[in-house]
């Protein structure tokens, strides 16, 4: 029995590549949950999706100037993304319209100059790698990247952190303080694009948002305090980052796709099986105990 499970869950991690993207996947795991946890709080879910898409023209156009050099496309992506969220906050404040709109308007274009610039200047297999990316292929250059991005993600979050918590609650009391709610907001998009640009090389443009959101919605479930959501939430993408490497390496399916279904499927679970909000509390809550009265 000890053997077949070193065998299952040990020694895959024997490879230099398996382990370099156990440790990648780490890296994104402390980094990203809690910045889903504070998007789906200030009720901008949706807000990471584009953000994912927005940093995808700055890739392209790295790649286009320096092939696959991920210093390069990693510059391009944050510059692009901060690039988006300006033009959605100022077209916003110019016209009145709500910010999430404008940012999917922005991001729809993204994504489309993107794939464009990436067709253009490559072939199919990299606009996949773009895409989707490939977590196995994590070099060190990039290890070091993505570890560096999210030690800066999570110190900022940590010194933002009460500030950005009464903003998402009560901004006038913010402003009462004398700090703006707008630098606030600015600073916490930034840390957005950062995180959603160290998990391109990983999970690609369209699927790094998913180890952001999937584990917050999923803690969501299971606790309603503020500690324990970002708790759960990185627990649940620790689970899903080393099972997803597992189910790649031992079923032989592309990991990135087999790390945010593993996510997603922890979503479901928790959706009919968690403490609040699920499916069980709800008919726990409506369930007529045995012998009282019936309800007229």
């Amino acid at each position: 029995m000890l053997a077949l499970l070193h065998e299952w869950l040990i020694a895959p991690f024997d490879y230099g590549f398996m382990r370099r993207a156990a440790v990648a996947g780490l890296a994104l795991s402390l980094a990203a949950p809690p910045m889903g946890v504070f998007l789906m709080l200030r009720g901008m879910s949706l807000i990471g999706d584009a953000m994912a898409h927005a940093i995808l023209p700055g890739v392209a156009l790295g790649f286009l100037l320096a092939g696959f050099s991920l210093p390069v496309m990693s510059l391009g992506g944050v510059l692009s993304g901060l690039l988006i969220a300006v033009l959605a906050g100022s077209v916003s404040q110019m016209t009145g319209h709500r910010e999430d709109s404008a940012m999917a308007s922005f991001f729809l274009i993204s994504l489309a100059a993107g794939v464009m610039l990436v067709s253009l200047g490559g072939s199919s297999v990299d606009l996949t790698h773009v895409l989707f990316g490939s977590i196995l292929a994590v070099n060190t250059t990039a290890l070091v990247l993505i570890a560096a991005i999210s030690s800066v993600i999570v110190i900022t979050l940590a010194l933002i952190f009460r500030a950005l918590v009464v903003e998402c609650l009560d901004p006038l009391f913010l402003r009462g303080q004398g700090m703006q709610g707008s630098l606030v907001h600015g600073v916490f998009l930034g840390l957005v694009v950062l995180n959603l640009t160290a998990g391109f090389q990983t999970l690609g443009t369209l699927m790094a948002v998913g180890l952001m959101m999937l584990p917050a919605t999923t803690a969501r479930f299971w606790s309603k305090r503020l500690e324990g959501l970002i708790t759960i939430a990185i627990l649940l993408a620790v689970f899903a980052s080393l099972g997803g490497l597992l189910l790649s390496y031992h079923l032989s399916v592309p990991s990135g796709p087999a790390i945010i279904l593993l996510a997603g499927v922890g979503y479901v679970l928790s959706a009919l099986l968690g403490r609040h909000h699920s499916l069980r509390a709800k008919l726990q809550r409506h369930a007529v105990p045995l012998g009282s009265p019936e309800p007229h």
